[in-house]
């Protein structure tokens, strides 16, 4: 491989893992609460605006921003999920979707009234230069961003495996009914699982605002994407969502350099189609085939 190639692959991981921290989020959401979370995009871009404004208007570092991202996420995912979402659970798959997909419309515009629809950048100072690693280069936002992703991901793993928070979470995913035998309060189980979820996309939102500009629709474009990563993944799966989502942005990276920009998305996409039509269920779901 080529230095560019092996700069495109390098650049491909850095992006990858932002885009699996996203996807992580998604995947948890549906793997507790069973619903597929189409404002997710919308709370990514609220993540961003948040780190962004903080940056911006009250000059503080984007990366020590992160916290006030977190707290607020985590309370926008609790409140949607503990009023709006826990009233459709049982309802039919397209009352769920149709639900999500207005708090998506509701966040947009909030956004577009605060922020107006122009782009938005925010520069860190100090790391407008690339850092070089041998005969490699670097953006410092995106080197930042991976090694922040991994620190996240090894907490919501310490949560959800060595917590009783965490224990809870996955009782009341894998039987609700159990868990409540169990004395688990499930409602409130999947409101905080619901926050997580707004936790990481949000973190990954914050991550992304050094890096690229913004506007209160860009979200649009990352919901597919997570939708994507997380059906690779196996549904529900969390760490075939990390892995899907590390392929997905090796995959578009190095389509982007050796095709052309105009061509990854659509090398994305034909890998989605190809590796759902050989496993259904994923690349890390159970089986590979639907039982009759």
């Amino acid at each position: 491989m080529s230095l560019q190639g092996l700069q495109s692959l390098l650049d491909g991981i850095l992006m990858g893992g932002v885009y699996a921290l996203a996807a992580l989020g998604l995947s948890l959401i549906f793997g507790v609460l069973k619903i597929t979370n189409f404002a997710h995009g919308a709370m990514m871009t609220v993540g961003m605006y948040v780190v962004f404004a903080l940056g911006n208007d009250l000059g503080l570092n984007p990366y020590l921003a992160l916290p006030f991202a977190m707290v607020l996420m985590f309370l926008i995912g609790f409140l949607i999920q503990r009023f709006p979402i826990h009233y459709i659970e049982h309802a039919p798959t397209h009352n769920q979707l149709l639900l999500t997909l207005g708090m998506a419309y509701i966040l947009e515009n909030v956004l577009l009234v605060i922020f107006t629809p122009n782009y938005q950048t925010l520069t860190v100072k100090g790391f407008e230069k690339a850092w070089r690693i041998g005969s490699l280069t670097f953006a410092p936002a995106k080197l930042i961003a991976f090694g922040v992703v991994i620190i996240v991901t090894g907490c919501v793993y310490y949560l959800l495996y060595m917590t009783n928070t965490g224990k809870s979470i996955r009782a009341s995913a894998q039987n609700e009914t159990g868990a409540k035998l169990m004395g688990i309060n499930v409602r409130n189980i999947r409101a905080i699982a619901f926050g997580i979820g707004a936790v990481c996309t949000g973190i990954a939102g914050g991550l992304l605002t050094p890096i690229m500009s913004i506007y209160p629709t860009l979200g649009e474009t990352f919901q597919l994407k997570c939708f994507v990563i997380t059906v690779l993944g196996g549904m529900g799966n969390l760490w075939g969502a990390l892995v899907s989502g590390l392929i997905i942005g090796v995959v578009e990276s190095l389509s982007g350099y050796y095709l052309g920009g105009s061509w990854s998305e659509m090398v994305i996409y034909g890998i989605f189609i190809l590796i759902l039509f050989l496993r259904p269920t994923g690349l890390f779901g159970r089986g590979n085939r639907r039982e009759n």
